[in-house]
């Protein structure tokens, strides 16, 4: 437990230190037959950290500067970006497959243009002595989730509509951001989050968990590359570029991922040091979530899913009226 509690506090106190970083980006300058490069802001997630080892290693290895790009990561919070993207103020954002449908039904212009995870990456998780291990076994049991929003309710509910329950089945706790601590403790019998962070806490402090993913059960897109209709219209070649840079970073992380993890430290030098080890182990439960899947196209979405997507948001009632599937995404710019 005092494992848990130290690696925790360490976690936390990178968070805090890497919230005022600011973003690294090649320069745009360009000298004598040199052109200048496009500066393109990309809002990302919260904070920096490891898990977003592929736009460092594009731009340390320049896979965006060979495309003429100068990549801006901007970050701040997923609901914050959709609207700027959906009234144009930015063009690119890294968000999830439901955030777009959320969108579209706001009347927020925005669309999907290439895959990052493959995988949904929240799971409910629970010590494995606890005995959850399928959505059934929720049933009458305390879970933990950071708020009703977000891909962790998205997913919660999936969860719970494989077993058929509701809320009502369960006893919600909003917990902030506290799952792996509240789950240790005993202070909920499960939780709710992305597979690379609670659960891989607690295996660093000798915690077994069993996880339960909602694409065992239910697939919808996940997080990836949105734009919005005046810029695909407009500067399409704008987007092609920036897609197959970010693919070949992708693919470049998945090659050289002890490489890709020492470039990454280089953006987030405070995830080295004595927090080498559970960064490590952050970025190596990440992998998993960037492999292809067989059969598919790097970087593209299929509109079953899409479809599935929609049906699943209004059966829970985040969305009132159906959002036509194939306003939703395009695979035009991951398809050379």
């Amino acid at each position: 437990m005092r494992k848990l509690k130290l690696v925790t506090l360490l976690l936390a106190a990178v968070l805090l230190a890497l919230a005022g970083c600011s973003p690294i980006t090649p320069p745009g300058q360009g000298t004598g037959d040199v052109p200048a490069l496009t500066p393109v802001t990309l809002g990302v997630g919260f904070i920096p950290n490891v898990q977003f080892a592929p736009f460092y290693v594009g731009i340390d290895q320049g896979f965006f500067a060979a495309e003429g790009l100068a990549i801006n990561l901007d970050y701040g919070f997923e609901n914050d970006y959709l609207k700027l993207v959906g009234t144009n103020q930015l063009q690119f954002m890294v968000g999830s497959g439901d955030q777009v449908v959320l969108g579209r039904a706001q009347g927020l212009p925005v669309r999907y243009i290439m895959a990052w995870y493959t995988r949904y990456p929240v799971v409910i998780f629970a010590k494995k002595d606890a005995g959850i291990v399928q959505p059934a076994d929720l049933a009458g049991k305390r879970i933990g989730i950071p708020g009703p929003f977000g891909a962790s309710y998205v997913a919660l509910r999936g969860i719970l509509e494989a077993a058929g329950l509701e809320e009502q089945d369960v006893h919600l706790e909003s917990i902030g951001f506290t799952q792996a601590a509240a789950v240790s403790e005993g202070l909920v019998d499960a939780a709710v989050d992305y597979g690379v962070n609670g659960p891989v806490i607690l295996a660093q402090a000798g915690i077994e968990t069993t996880q339960i993913a909602l694409d065992d059960y239910l697939q919808i897109p996940s997080n990836g590359l949105i734009s919005n209709d005046q810029t695909l219209e407009q500067h399409p070649e704008l987007a092609r570029r920036l897609v197959r840079a970010t693919l070949r970073s992708i693919q470049y992380t998945l090659e050289h991922p002890d490489e890709a993890f020492e470039i990454a430290l280089k953006f987030v030098p405070e995830a080295g040091g004595e927090n080498r080890a559970a960064n490590r182990a952050v970025f190596d439960a990440v992998l998993a979530y960037w492999q292809r899947r067989p059969g598919t196209q790097p970087g593209a979405t299929r509109l079953e899913d899409w479809q599935a997507a929609v049906a699943f948001m209004q059966r829970i009632g985040l969305v009132d009226s159906p959002v036509p599937a194939e306003e939703l995404f395009t695979n035009e710019f991951v398809v050379e």
